[in-house]
């Protein structure tokens, strides 16, 4: 049965719990403590949430009792409290910690008070983040591929529980391991295959309703890792039938399980074929070095490039060595002035295998205690590589700004990568039917959406020309995106945007404005009269014949673009005799 909690906490106008709690059995012997987050907006690298998320830990009972892992801060009282009403933490022989993200590690520490003889169970690497997060002594141990754990049979049930380890490093953290109990074919995994949205729906009855939310959470955490993503894939085909995937966010896979594994798997096959590809390197757990390249690698991603992230602190040398020599493109962070020996030993294996005709761009992990991002620019000048965007330079605790920033950053290199195999594709197409296709005419029009308000906020701009109506009542357009835009990112649904219809004999100063390219960061709208707070979602331009502010409501996706479907919430007309202003193109394989 499920129990919900609420902390009291609640919205003005609505009555949903800001946080609760859902505790149900999910197999034989086996419960989920699940922390119900439903009003976070944001998460980890400043990614929108449409629907809250979910911090999901497990109670296994066999002889023996594991917990895999524990929850956010924010919901200590309410789940050591549940947690202490299901059993004695005195109780729990075992914490198996799938990674360190806090998020999934928060409450380890009160654990531990409660039980200062339970033993860890995790990677090597997330044992060692461990000490240096909860400056405690603990029982630990050590677990690898093919390793086990028999917590033996339950005396009621009959089923021996015998989990079997995985290392699936970087999905997406660098100490991150899958569990498999062989006795209820439940696989754990925590960040990979999960999703943000909150729900007291604990299984995944309703694959329409979580399919647009998989994939965004998909690109945005999965995607940069694809060829890690790969790895882990083959290592669990070998498994028996998996009966559940436990995710550490969202509701569990049990009804669907073989749909979202494909979709892992035809994805992360997309995003990991070919030889171009770009490694973006980072620290782990140092200043927002995690956030920052994750940003860089999802705008990458955006591209439709290829990415691999890659953590100096963790990665073995030869897999850091042949990553690096193989790609094309390298992005590097400043590192610590006062660097372990371990970590100076990875940063010679990084400067060692760097070529000559690879693309290389640094950024500032923020850290507060790294080399000056000057003094590694130049030691990686002297290696004559070719620089891939400016430095990235942050002078202040980074905000929304500063994760748009580098992520247009990595979209610009993304878009290096691909330079070559676009106008390749551009070249294969039948001249009669790039004629004929040419022949489709659209209006032209200024898209533009910003997010919130002062220094944390972020905005963008872009032409568009295909553009239709596509329902009366509601009234109802669609906006076609590529993929690569920086303002894509902020068509989310439930997000807001403005429609600048353009006007006939007015409107080159503005398509040419716009038509440019803009340097990640910059201003979109400087020297553009606006009128501001006119609309919601967007600014609308003075020059426009007439705008439309609109809700997105559905994202469709083909192979380049996104097809956004919004509706019409607000428009107004500025001359009444005026007409749209029409592009017409000679060829349809550009615009």
């Amino acid at each position: 049965m499920v129990f919900t909690q609420s902390t009291g906490l609640k919205d003005e106008t609505d009555n949903t719990p800001k946080l609760s709690l859902q505790y149900e059995k999910i197999a034989s012997d086996t419960h989920t403590l699940r922390a119900l987050d439903w009003d976070r907006s944001r998460f980890d690298i400043e990614f929108g949430l449409r629907n809250g998320t979910t911090y999901n830990s497990f109670l296994i009972r066999g002889k023996k009792t594991a917990l895999i892992d524990t929850s956010h801060l924010k919901f200590k009282n309410l789940w050591l409290k549940k947690l202490t009403q299901e059993i004695n933490p005195s109780d729990i022989d075992y914490l198996i910690v799938s990674h360190t993200e806090p998020d999934h590690s928060g409450l380890i520490k009160y654990l531990i008070d409660f039980n200062p003889n339970i033993e860890i169970v995790a990677s090597k690497v997330a044992i060692k983040f461990l000490e240096d997060q909860i400056h405690q002594p603990f029982k630990s141990r050590a677990v690898k591929t093919g390793d086990e754990l028999n917590l033996e049979n339950n005396s009621f049930s009959g089923i021996e529980h015998k989990i079997e380890f995985f290392s699936t490093p970087n999905l997406h953290w660098p100490d991150t391991i899958f569990s498999f109990d062989h006795g209820t074919n439940v696989l754990y995994t925590c960040d990979a295959f999960g999703l943000h949205y909150c729900s007291d729906k604990l299984f995944d009855e309703e694959p329409g309703l979580l399919s647009e939310d998989f994939r965004f959470y998909y690109d945005c955490l999965m995607g940069p890792n694809a060829r890690s993503v790969v790895q882990a894939l083959k290592k669990i085909d070998k498994l028996p039938n998996i009966e559940t995937i436990a995710v550490g966010h969202g509701p569990l896979l049990n009804f669907n399980t073989q749909l979202w594994l494909n979709n892992y798997r035809e994805w992360s096959k997309e995003r990991s074929t070919g030889e171009n590809y770009a490694v973006v390197c980072y620290l782990s757990q140092y200043g927002f070095c995690d956030r920052l390249s994750q940003s860089i690698a999802h705008g990458i991603g955006k591209a439709n490039a290829q990415v691999q992230l890659v953590d100096l602190i963790a990665s073995d040398k030869q897999e850091l060595s042949a990553l690096i020599s193989e790609a094309s493109a390298v992005v590097v962070p400043t590192w610590p002035i006062e660097a372990d020996s371990e970590l100076q030993s990875n940063i010679g294996t990084l400067l060692a295998s760097l070529k000559q005709k690879q693309w290389i761009a640094t950024y500032d992990s923020y850290g507060g205690n790294e080399e000056p991002i000057d003094f590694i620019v130049n030691q990686l000048r002297k290696l004559g590589q070719k620089e891939a965007f400016k430095p990235l330079r942050v002078r202040e605790e980074p905000n929304k700004s500063i994760y748009q920033q580098f992520e247009e950053a990595g979209t610009d290199l993304g878009q290096i990568l691909t330079r070559k195999k676009n106008i390749a594709a551009t070249k294969s197409l039948d001249g009669d039917l790039n004629k004929a296709l040419g022949c489709l005419s659209g209006g032209l029009y200024i898209v533009t959406a910003k997010e919130n308000t002062g220094p944390d906020s972020r905005d963008g701009a872009m032409v568009a020309s295909w553009v239709s109506q596509a329902s009366f009542e509601p009234p109802g357009i669609t906006v076609a995106v590529a993929k690569d835009r920086a303002i894509e990112s902020l068509l989310q649904v439930n997000d807001r945007f403005v429609l600048n219809v353009l006007q006939e004999n007015n409107y080159l100063h503005l398509f040419r404005h716009f038509l440019k390219r803009f340097p990640p960061g910059a201003n979109r709208f400087k020297g553009v009269e606006l009128m501001k707070d006119l609309a919601p979602g967007g600014p609308v331009l003075s020059d426009a014949l007439a705008f439309l502010s609109c809700k997105v409501i559905q994202r469709l996706e083909t192979t380049d673009h996104w097809i956004i479907y919004s509706l019409v919430e607000k428009g107004n007309l500025s001359n009444t005799q005026g007409k749209t202003a029409v592009h017409h193109r000679r060829v349809g394989s550009n615009y």
